[in-house]
């Protein structure tokens, strides 16, 4: 058991937004150790092989991990949770009156390619920006990262441009 370990309340909310299993062999770690992995590595930054061994195999849980987050279910857990915090705290579950937006200049990693990196002359940092817009509770709402040499000016409106229509598709989902 970790700091990061789900709880047995906070399984039985993320349990029913997972994906069902195909049916095949009977699993080998179960998809609360695989969230338990997934959450550990996320929570320490430490590398996916150098997960503990009473966890998945890391390449299980990376695995796991690329799935769930490019057929959308992390997203889903995410704005599930957020939706169910926001009714709780008594705000709409989907949409906000106010945005907070900052922008944060980071060195790359050595992976980056030069496409990807620009020099921001005011923090002297070789690398990208992150531009991040929270609600009101402190939770990301949208984000967005440049080249570092992006001022926070272009950053903000290209994050908007992305997601202008964000309200128009929520709408559909939930009604306001």
């Amino acid at each position: 058991m970790y700091l990061s370990s789900l709880t047995d309340e906070e399984w039985l909310i993320i349990e029913p937004l997972l994906p069902k299993k195909k049916l095949t062999r009977p699993p080998t770690w179960s998809k609360r150790q695989i969230l338990d992995g997934i959450f550990y590595q996320l929570k320490n930054g430490c590398n996916w092989a150098d997960l503990p061994k009473d966890l998945p195999p890391y390449s299980t849980v990376f695995w796991h991990y690329k799935q769930w987050r490019s057929d959308g279910f992390i997203e889903d857990i995410m704005e599930t949770l957020h939706q169910s915090i926001r009714e709780k705290e008594g705000r709409k579950p989907v949409w906000t009156t106010l945005i907070m937006i900052d922008s944060q200049a980071v060195k790359n990693t050595c992976n980056a390619s030069i496409e990807t990196k620009g020099f921001c002359f005011y923090k002297s940092t070789n690398g990208i920006k992150r531009h991040l817009a929270v609600d009101i509770l402190g939770f990301p709402f949208f984000t967005h990262c440049t080249q570092a040499n992006i001022s926070d000016d272009q950053g903000l409106i290209e994050m908007l441009t992305i997601h202008i229509d964000y309200r128009s598709q929520m709408g559909s989902i939930v009604k306001l």
